[in-house]
């Protein structure tokens, strides 16, 4: 895709969202969002976007985005529910495309409706269809909700889609026969290797007896073994667990026998975890107990989205579990009383800039304006690492 920054508007779902400002920003967009677009709803409660254009000009009617390729920024909120926030997806989309908008990216960094990435039917799923009756089993009588949300982002204009770490082949796999301008997986592999290197969030990286790159289950050894690759260090391995699943929030948690590094290797080292998203922490809080029992040091969760739900705050809160290290794909995660007691050992890595950077590569612009680490660090004041955030923020911009 090529076009010109002349062409490029950002705006978002929801009024005054400082993750779509922020990549307003990094994407040099002049206009402020506010001043792009109106987020109104009629007195009967039905949403209604409305780009804005001077009331006195009646040349352009319905065509006063020719040329334009809109940049549709959406993040789950505190306000907004995820249905809400896809329905305005719609309509956003579909007001653009309706007033002359060339073309419009979505950028959902974690994309709804992923769980639901297949339904009962043999030929509901995105890429494999020898299911067998138990996997069909558990979507019966429910809807196909991924390839409804890929048809309904199509049919309303959307004609391309850059999210972050999304677990699900099938859903991507359904998105890129829906998305005539393509899908864009962004991999924060990169990222997290990045503040690994740069952070004192795990001494052994660089001193002692070196680090281990953990996956706590089978869907983690991808992004461990990405992780481990960007780090490029000889101080860290890579560790493979395997999980058993006894119910629906009971898992065991073993060290697999293909492992890249046997059981023995865990005393007296550092580990991280890695996993794309946490929703109950059953798992993860597993895994970091069997760590501790054969002798492991520091204990540091690395996970892409975290859904702050009062389970995971629960289960999470073990002092088994040295520190948390996520993003703001989810920005409450962001908010000290979403984070609850877990503030004291949670570190948010804030992606914008690093978005904003592939989202004007997709687009073909330059981005020449944008140096150094391209994140942010957040952390709260009772993290007794918090002192050392300054430094990394100044470092990244």
């Amino acid at each position: 895709m090529s076009t010109s920054a002349k062409t490029i508007l950002v705006v978002g779902t929801e009024s005054d969202n400082p993750f779509a400002n922020d990549i307003a920003e990094s994407c040099v967009q002049q206009t402020d969002i506010a001043d792009a677009i109106s987020l109104k709803t009629f007195a009967n409660g039905e949403f209604c976007p409305r780009f804005i254009s001077d009331e006195r000009e009646l040349d352009h009617i319905g065509s006063r985005l020719a040329g334009v390729t809109l940049v549709l920024v959406t993040t789950a909120s505190i306000q907004l529910t995820r249905n809400e926030l896809a329905w305005r997806n719609l309509l956003v989309a579909r007001a653009a495309k309706d007033n002359g908008a060339d073309k419009v990216v979505l950028v959902e960094p974690d994309l709804f409706f992923s769980a639901q990435d297949r339904g009962p039917r043999p030929e509901h799923a995105g890429i494999d269809l020898d299911r067998p009756v138990a996997d069909r089993k558990k979507f019966d009588g429910q809807p196909f909700s991924s390839k409804l949300y890929a048809e309904s982002l199509a049919l309303s204009g959307v004609d391309a889609v850059i999210t972050v770490h999304n677990h699900s082949d099938s859903v991507l796999e359904i998105l890129r026969q829906k998305m005539p301008e393509g899908v864009v997986n962004l991999n924060p592999a990169e990222v997290f290797a990045d503040y690994l290197r740069h952070s004192d969030v795990v001494p052994a990286l660089h001193s002692g007896d070196g680090l281990l790159v953990c996956a706590p289950d089978k869907g983690a050894r991808q992004f461990a073994s990405e992780v481990h690759d960007k780090l490029a260090s000889p101080r860290a391995d890579l560790l493979f667990m395997a999980k058993q699943r006894l119910g629906e929030r009971n898992v065991s948690v073993v060290v697999d026998a293909e492992s890249p590094s046997p059981a023995q290797s865990i005393k007296g080292r550092d580990v991280v975890i890695l996993d794309d998203m946490v929703r109950t922490g059953g798992t993860i809080m597993e895994c970091c107990r069997l760590l501790k029992e054969a002798g492991a040091g520091r204990l540091v969760f690395l996970v892409s989205h975290f859904y702050a739900s009062a389970e995971v705050r629960e289960n999470l809160h073990n002092a088994v579990l040295d520190e948390i290290v996520t993003t703001n794909t989810i920005p409450c995660i962001l908010n000290r009383d979403t984070q609850g007691r877990l503030r004291r050992k949670m570190t948010v890595l804030k992606l914008e800039g690093w978005i904003s950077r592939y989202v004007l590569d997709f687009l073909g612009l330059p981005a020449d304006h944008m140096t150094g680490r391209l994140y942010a660090v957040d952390m709260s004041s009772k993290n007794p690492r918090w002192r050392a955030v300054g430094e990394a923020n100044s470092v990244g911009g």
